[in-house]
């Protein structure tokens, strides 16, 4: 993937902060430290556009990073996270289900599980609030090599079940630390770009 421009174009808490664009939006979800600051990094080839927090629960806003003029990464608050308050969680609920439930520019949320662990219940309230938005759900398997090779199938047989994968769904293994599933992320990339009538340089 040839990506010539990256930058973050907001970090927005409320609608009429969103970009006023008309590519599409790419959505990122998951629980506190799953991983997403490191992929998103990993996949626009960048060591610190998106901040990595030692501290789960750090990011409490919706960040858009613009890729080429072509389309947004969207870094949402992630979730689960046992010391944030409840007021706190309340409002970063809102604020993800309002971006879910107004954003017209959003073609897919992905969800980020952790490859070395059972998806939890928020995982799973998360990609309820997916399917309601999206035609299908699209899953990625964080920190995949951290699992020994002979627990990779199983890990992935527990996601799929778990969170009941079928039909059209995708889950993608993927290593910020070796770039596992970056070329088959990428291609899925392309595929919705096009989807929206627009196009990723390759």
């Amino acid at each position: 993937m040839n990506i010539h421009k990256v930058e973050l174009s907001i970090s927005a808490v409320k609608p009429n902060q969103y970009p006023k664009t008309d590519f599409p939006d790419l959505a990122f979800a998951g629980r506190s430290n799953v991983g997403k600051s490191s992929l998103i990094n990993k996949l626009l080839n960048r060591k610190s556009l998106a901040r990595v927090s030692q501290k789960p629960g750090k990011t409490a806003t919706i960040n858009f990073y613009n890729i080429d003029d072509t389309l947004h990464f969207v870094d949402l608050p992630g979730y689960g996270f046992a010391q944030v308050s409840k007021e706190e969680k309340k409002r970063w609920g809102n604020m993800i289900e309002t971006y879910l439930n107004t954003r017209q520019q959003l073609s897919q949320v992905v969800l980020l599980v952790d490859s070395r662990h059972k998806p939890t219940a928020d995982d799973i309230l998360m990609l309820s609030f997916i399917r309601g938005v999206c035609p299908r759900a699209v899953v990625v398997a964080t920190k995949f090599d951290k699992l020994k090779p002979s627990q990779r199938d199983d890990s992935i047989k527990l996601i799929i079940e778990t969170l009941e994968l079928k039909g059209d769904d995708i889950i993608i293994p993927f290593s910020s630390v070796k770039g596992t599933g970056s070329e088959e992320f990428w291609a899925y990339v392309n595929e919705i770009v096009l989807e929206n009538g627009g196009e990723t340089n390759e």
